[in-house]
């Protein structure tokens, strides 16, 4: 799966996913203050999982109706390190845990789903 870090998401995180193998593109180096709407048409067209800590994300899709991401995974906890959103996001990839299609909201206390 590829990931499209959203600007909000900590570099040390990229940092770590990137050096554990995934693909992540990062919106803070490619393209800082682009549109949220932008963010979804890039993770569009380039098939790729947008990561925010932006609760946004949710309105455009299923208010808006914004094409549909692959997914979107959306942080509500920052946890105890910057590195902390990596940490998560590769416990729910260790699980198995289907994101495509899906709204993933991660939370201190475990994740909500929403299919569009």
């Amino acid at each position: 799966m590829r990931f499209l870090a959203n600007e909000n998401f900590p570099a040390p995180s990229i940092t770590r996913l990137r050096a554990v193998g995934h693909d992540v593109s990062s919106m803070l180096e490619a393209a800082p203050g682009i549109t949220d709407g932008a963010v979804i048409a890039i993770a569009v067209r380039e098939d790729r999982c947008v990561l925010t800590f932006d609760k946004d994300y949710g309105e455009l899709i299923f208010k808006e109706g914004l094409e549909d991401p692959p997914a979107v995974v959306f942080f509500r906890h920052r946890g105890p390190s910057p590195e902390a959103a990596a940490e998560l996001l590769q416990e729910l990839l260790a699980q198995s845990t289907e994101l495509l299609g899906r709204f993933t909201v991660v939370e201190e206390g475990g994740i909500r789903q929403r299919m569009y």
